[in-house]
């Protein structure tokens, strides 16, 4: 089978998305073909960067980085040329957009021998249409969508919500799930000094960091005193430090800055996740994985990993419903119901798989090409 010459476009090397290129790139280039990666010249922070020197190896097309902001901006130019010029420079056969910036920037590179694709991770499909913000970026999502060769969701629910917040895509779409390597199944245990809840990720308002903290300082005047270990960093860090401080919470809740998922999850006997939007969230395939039980916001792409269990899932943004299905977790832990979830998660969330639906979508596309 030809190999390709495959660069990926990404704007901050942190969370789910990162690890989706990572991984990604990594299984690419083990199956010989020839990949690259275009990240922000932006630090993603220590575990981020080691990941991508320890990437850049491995990739016969290198890593280049570039100034590019979150917000649209003269920046975007620069960014643009920079990505062309690379896909010029290594006869790139696709260009492989992840998130709005690193999505755009692949698009509107001038790569005339590359098909452009596309995998919102989110992005600016989190944003409500009837915003300033939302009227901008889905605007401009729907003039790029001319510009795009093939879509790939990592979630139905990202299919779906593309099609009624931008349009339903005339070019060739798929949905590839993100995966797993099989060494993550092996089961986490709690540490001796585990807290009875973990959440991992980054710190913004969109998460619901607020949400459990609420929840929490509502469940203690009830008499239920929860203890939380929050792990991750991101700009609204501080706000939930002050809110855990005027909630009077200091002795039950602790920071430990960002750290790998598998030690993190070790830190709480549950992971809550409390978010008000997500895509299909690593930390979600993460933690069943490692048979860590779960209380988790119905947002995304959540039901598709979680099934038929999908039901106990909590309307996001409920302090209430929050609050009842953290008691309840904690009180009868579902210890089948956590199996159940790890044997499905092995059954059909793989890297193997993930790869294989990509690069099959690539090659039905590159054929018809500039016809």
């Amino acid at each position: 089978m030809t190999s390709l010459r495959i660069l990926h476009v990404l704007r901050a090397p942190v969370g789910g998305l990162f690890r989706h290129v990572v991984d990604l790139a990594r299984e690419q280039a083990a199956r010989g073909h020839a990949v690259g990666v275009v990240a922000a010249t932006a630090s993603g922070g220590v575990l981020s960067e080691t990941a991508l020197a320890e990437l850049e190896p491995q990739l016969e097309l290198g890593v280049s980085r570039v100034r590019m902001t979150r917000q649209v901006g003269f920046d975007d130019i620069g960014a643009v040329r920079h990505v062309g010029a690379r896909a010029r420079d290594t006869r790139a056969d696709v260009l492989h957009g992840h998130g709005a910036k690193g999505g755009a920037c692949a698009r509107l590179a001038a790569a005339p021998g590359a098909i452009r694709v596309y995998t919102p991770h989110g992005g600016s499909l989190h944003y409500d249409a009837r915003s300033a913000s939302g009227l901008v970026y889905l605007t401009l999502e729907r003039l790029l969508a001319r510009r795009t060769d093939l879509f790939l969701f990592e979630s139905a629910y990202g299919r779906d919500t593309y099609a009624r917040k931008i349009a339903r895509p005339t070019a060739e779409a798929r949905v590839v799930h993100n995966g797993l390597h099989p060494e993550e199944f092996e089961p986490v245990a709690p540490r001796p000094d585990a807290t009875d809840m973990v959440f991992v990720g980054e710190l913004r308002r969109l998460k619901g960091v607020d949400v459990l903290i609420e929840a929490m300082a509502r469940l203690r005047i009830a008499g239920f005193q929860l203890t939380a270990t929050i792990v991750g960093g991101g700009p609204d860090a501080r706000y939930f430090r002050d809110l855990v401080e005027a909630r009077d919470l200091l002795d039950r809740v602790r920071f430990t800055g960002p750290l790998p998922a598998r030690e993190a999850f070790a830190l709480g006997h549950l992971l809550c996740v409390p978010s008000l939007a997500e895509s299909l969230p690593y930390v979600v395939l993460e933690a069943a994985a490692a048979g860590i039980p779960m209380v988790a916001s119905r947002v995304g792409g959540m039901a598709e990993i979680f099934g038929a269990a999908a039901e106990r899932l909590v309307e996001p943004g409920d302090i209430a419903a929050l609050m009842a299905a953290l008691r309840s977790a904690i009180a009868m832990p579902d210890e089948a119901a956590t199996a159940t979830l790890r044997a499905r998660v092995r059954d059909l969330f793989s890297v193997a798989a993930m790869a294989d639906g990509v690069l099959d979508a690539y090659r039905t596309v590159i054929p018809t090409h500039g016809n």
